[in-house]
């Protein structure tokens, strides 16, 4: 696709997105004119872009008065990014229990994402009281509407027996539609259950997906949890994870 933006021409945020794939700083360009003409959706894109230093100076602060004008204007995503912000700092002084407050707005409103986000908060009791039942049911919802991370973590609900009964046929699908979904905790929690049947083939499959999508941190523990394995084409499978782990230390090691 070829864009031939005019000055006078304001793009709408799916315009943007698609342009910001194609030229990240021409994208930044037409977004910095959308957002200052009011485009809320544009609004929400410009932080983002500041946030990630896509295609523009990467600007936190600048990112977090974005993402606040949007939210004030009824922004779902830009609401839950304001939440983002406050949990890890960007910007600001991490504050979990601001970041809660953000998310719960959002939530409440029918987002996928902030549900997600807020049950993180409330099952590990950050910025907020611990409380399973809460977490869970916002899982739930998160899950119902399509949410494949919020999938994985109901489906390990669901295993567990935590403050739900344990059903494990139920949970062996929610993996499956994590796995299926794209999320890399639920392809891997998918192939402990296909495993642990013996689905050696199966398990494997979804194993190399989870390497493929899998980030450093995840890679890391996963790859231990392999080793130990009963399997011996599984204990094959965390070799490949160590050196995927290893390549991504080196990536992430400063230069010398």
């Amino acid at each position: 696709m070829s864009f031939q933006l005019r000055r006078e021409e304001i793009l709408n945020g799916e315009q943007l997105s698609a342009m910001l794939e194609e030229s990240p700083a021409r994208a930044a360009q037409a977004i910095l004119l959308a957002a200052g003409e009011g485009e809320v959706e544009a609004q929400a894109l410009l932080g983002q872009i500041l946030l990630d230093g896509q295609g523009i100076a990467k600007d936190q602060p600048l990112a977090l008065r974005w993402f606040g004008i949007a939210a004030g204007r009824g922004h779902l995503m830009a609401r839950n990014m304001l939440g983002r912000c406050h949990e890890h700092g960007w910007g600001c002084v991490a504050d979990a229990g601001v970041a809660a407050q953000h998310y719960r707005i959002a939530a409440e409103a029918g987002l996928d994402w902030a549900m997600y986000n807020l049950a993180n908060l409330l099952a590990t009791g950050r910025g907020v009281a611990v409380d399973h039942l809460q977490a869970l049911a916002l899982y739930r919802r998160a899950a119902e509407v399509g949410h494949a991370k919020s999938m994985n973590l109901l489906g390990r609900y669901l295993e567990e027996g935590q403050v739900c009964a344990a059903d494990p046929v139920a949970a062996r699908d929610w993996y499956r539609r994590a796995a299926e979904g794209g999320d890399f905790r639920g392809q891997f929690s998918y192939a402990a259950v296909l495993a642990d049947e013996g689905r050696i083939d199966e398990a494997l499959k979804w194993l190399a997906e989870a390497l493929a999508n899998g980030n450093l941190a995840f890679l890391r523990v996963s790859s231990q949890s392999l080793l130990v394995s009963r399997h011996p084409d599984i204990r094959s499978m965390a070799q490949a994870y160590c050196r995927r782990v290893s390549q991504l230390d080196a990536q992430n090691s400063p230069g010398i």
